[in-house]
């Protein structure tokens, strides 16, 4: 990368403006040479910390460039190695929080695209997305936050923050994500939410308790199946949950719809790891019954929540008075 590259940073935002052709001059310089070092990374997040009214292009800019530097600079490529994220950490953190929306969606970006992330990273990223979802206020490059409720926007921030391939289950759910949407739940359950709040908050913890997520980073085609069944139509969808333990384990995650992703009729024996993962088992009923009694009485979510695992289990889940 060019040595004026740094400087440049600096100058095109010395008046708290930037331009959408002082961007393109920066991409010219930033990828001249396909590297960035670390002082020009740092003059990345001056420049973004002095902007007044940073637009999308800007976000874009600076997501894509500090992005492609983390991934890239460490080897093996694609991964967030323990060093690394602890000076992501404290670049972000000077100030004990996420100060820009494009600070957010790098978080959010990384997590969602890298092969592996420290836990480290992880548990600092699922605290700033909950922060920003409850309290944030102001543009994301995708829409706006909104300290009322839940929006669409917080939802999709959401989405992208648990299924991501650098998440703690990738593409399913992990405990901590599944209690960070009890908690999300807790604090807006007043506010005006969106539709899609309750579809994610009901699938997501049913996710967790029910699904079978693996450690590795799932293929694209496993995240097209993930997504047609977080867009299904509520409960009752012929143990959906189910059929993707069996087909992670199985075929590999093959195809969730009515065949396979070679054409062939799903297998009728479940492998044994995938019959209990979609088990309803006794610590997790002992979970839910711990989340339930955080408040004193059901509320809407809730009682959502236990008709969809009703229906995916065929049983009846009975909360203690």
């Amino acid at each position: 990368m060019s040595m004026e590259f740094g400087d440049l940073t600096v100058q095109f935002a010395g008046d708290g403006r930037i331009t959408a052709n002082e961007i393109s001059e920066l991409r010219r310089l930033g990828w001249a040479d396909g590297r960035m070092s670390p002082d020009e990374a740092e003059s990345l997040f001056v420049t973004n910390e002095t902007l007044d009214q940073p637009g999308p292009e800007w976000c874009d800019f600076f997501v894509e460039a500090l992005t492609s530097f983390m991934l890239d600079t460490v080897e093996p490529r694609g991964y967030i190695d323990a060093e690394m994220a602890d000076e992501l950490i404290a670049r972000i953190d000077r100030d004990g929080r996420v100060g820009t929306m494009a600070e957010l969606e790098l978080l959010v970006r990384v997590i969602e695209v890298a092969r592996s992330v420290p836990h480290s990273l992880r548990a600092y990223a699922l605290r700033q997305i909950e922060e920003a979802v409850i309290m944030g206020d102001g543009p994301t490059r995708h829409g706006y936050l909104d300290p009322c409720g839940i929006n669409q926007t917080e939802v999709a921030l959401l989405k992208r923050m648990i299924f991501g391939t650098g998440s703690e289950a990738p593409a399913g759910v992990s405990k901590a994500e599944a209690e960070m949407l009890f908690r999300i739940k807790d604090a807006t359950l007043y506010e005006a939410n969106c539709a899609e709040w309750q579809d994610l908050f009901v699938k997501g913890v049913a996710q967790f308790l029910l699904g079978f997520a693996g450690e590795e980073a799932p293929s694209a085609e496993r995240m097209r199946e993930l997504e047609a069944f977080m867009t299904r139509e509520g409960a009752g969808i012929g143990s959906f949950l189910g059929r993707i333990a069996k087909a992670e384990v199985e075929t590999g995650f093959a195809s969730l719809l009515e065949l396979g992703s070679d054409g062939r009729e799903p297998l009728d024996d479940w492998d044994d790891n995938a019959q209990v993962a979609a088990m309803f088992t006794q610590s997790e009923q002992g979970w839910l019954q711990d989340m339930l009694e955080i408040d004193e009485d059901l509320d809407d979510l809730e009682k959502a929540l236990i008709a969809f695992i009703d229906a995916e289990t065929g049983e009846t889940f009975v909360p203690r008075p």
